[in-house]
């Protein structure tokens, strides 16, 4: 019974320091995920750091001066959690303030789309427009700018969540 209560406890604190923050020096877990734009938009060398900067509508226009279109998928989905805690750094609740701000500013907020397949519509059927989905998409109307975890067969560059914090 000792035993089984022991291993039970070394488990749960396995799972617990996993979870940690990365500014305490754990390693997070994050579902995999492409970073994809409208076919012909983006240099293929897009930093994490515009990727960032174009959901949080600070950098508003590609080079070529076409406005940039983010979507997102809804706060509730798990896909949006992983890109929001890895590439803003803070999960899509905490930044309800931001957006509130941004209001009294005369920015909205980014499109947000209910499926990843309307993700991939959206992007290949709007100039400008940036999104993420969990596959490699086999769509020659997008193009894969980088991806993050295990993707298999995907035409790009690929990241940690860890390394692309500091990019």
């Amino acid at each position: 019974m000792r035993a089984v209560l022991l291993g039970t406890l070394v488990g749960l604190l396995g799972i617990l320091a996993l979870a940690r923050s990365p500014a305490l020096g754990a390693t997070r877990i994050f579902s995999p995920f492409a970073v994809v734009v409208a076919h012909g938009t983006a240099d293929a060398h897009l930093s994490t750091r515009a990727v960032a900067l174009i959901f949080r509508l600070k950098q508003t226009h590609w080079a070529d001066g076409t406005r940039t279109q983010p979507v997102n998928l809804p706060v509730s989905s798990a896909l949006r959690q992983a890109f929001s805690q890895c590439i803003l750094g803070e999960a899509p609740e905490s930044m309800e303030n931001y957006w509130r701000e941004m209001y009294f500013h005369g920015v909205l907020p980014p499109h947000v789309v209910d499926s990843e397949q309307a993700v991939l519509l959206f992007v290949a059927s709007t100039p400008g427009a940036i999104g993420y989905v969990s596959s490699c998409p086999n769509d020659a109307a997008v193009d894969v700018v980088f991806t993050v975890g295990d993707m298999p067969n995907c035409p790009r560059r690929t990241a940690s969540c860890e390394s692309l914090q500091d990019s």
